[in-house]
């Protein structure tokens, strides 16, 4: 099976854990895609062009990161697409590859929706548990049954990333956590869903030589939770991947000849 990574990625200090961890990532995958900011610094684009199966492609615009890094992994003529985001998929082939590998070898229907086991999930700040319960629920009453979807982690074949392509609108990344499973729900496609322990919470990563660790997360977390402006961007959040999942549940489809 030929997989590919898309993934979309602003760096925060993670460069030195992903020349670490390539050849493992490589293992897995053919091909590595990552979207970057616009903002990029160009000799860091250049840096990771010049890894042994990675291709990093600046956006015009990094609300656009998502979806470029699925167009471009498109070109890369994969039988299956991993989309997530990097620092999520840093922290989980660090601390549990065989988890990962797992994953990865069962990654054979047209879409994957990666979830969190609640222990994954109690890793993070109340901040995110708590908005995105609400989000989870909304697009989890569009498809028929629970589901984490704010995790951001799937599973496509090359039509279902061409299906997706064609009927979202490149605008709000984080809107696709919703807005993708929806969208496929009501274009016919098979959706499997799975949870992991392996998409923790990865912001305590941030500028750190390896993986943080729980008690890391712990503190982290207290620390996030104590700020009200990350409340308020957390309900923000929520509410935009809930206006673009019922967006993504009344728009007109267009289907591929």
């Amino acid at each position: 099976m030929s997989l590919v990574l898309a993934s979309a990625w602003q760096p925060r200090g993670e460069l030195a854990r992903f020349e670490r961890l390539l050849p493992q990532l490589s293992q897995l995958y053919r091909s590595i895609v990552i979207s970057t900011p616009p903002t990029i610094d160009q000799a860091f684009l250049q840096t990771l062009n010049t890894l042994p199966n990675v291709r990093a492609v600046p956006t015009n615009e990094w609300v656009q990161g998502r979806h470029v890094a699925l167009a471009e992994a498109l070109k890369a003529q994969p039988n299956y697409i991993h989309a997530i985001d990097f620092d999520r998929a840093l922290r989980w082939i660090e601390t549990r590859p065989n988890e990962l590998t797992s994953i990865a070898q069962r990654s054979q229907t047209h879409c994957l929706i990666i979830g969190r086991t609640w222990q994954a999930y109690a890793t993070h700040a109340r901040a995110l548990i708590e908005t995105e319960r609400t989000s989870n629920t909304m697009a989890s009453f569009f498809l028929g049954t629970p589901m984490d979807f704010s995790a951001g982690a799937r599973g496509f074949t090359p039509v279902a990333a061409h299906f997706i392509l064609a009927n979202s609108p490149p605008i709000d990344a984080l809107g696709t956590d919703a807005e993708w499973p929806i969208l496929l729900h009501r274009g016919g496609f098979k959706l499997n869903y799975c949870e992991v322990d392996g998409l923790d919470w990865e912001i305590p990563d941030q500028f750190q030589a390896q993986a943080a660790d729980v008690e890391a997360q712990q503190s982290q977390a207290a620390t996030y939770d104590r700020n009200v402006e990350h409340w308020r961007y957390r309900v923000e959040v929520a509410q935009r991947i809930v206006q673009a999942g019922i967006a993504a549940a009344r728009r007109p489809l267009q289907f591929l000849s």
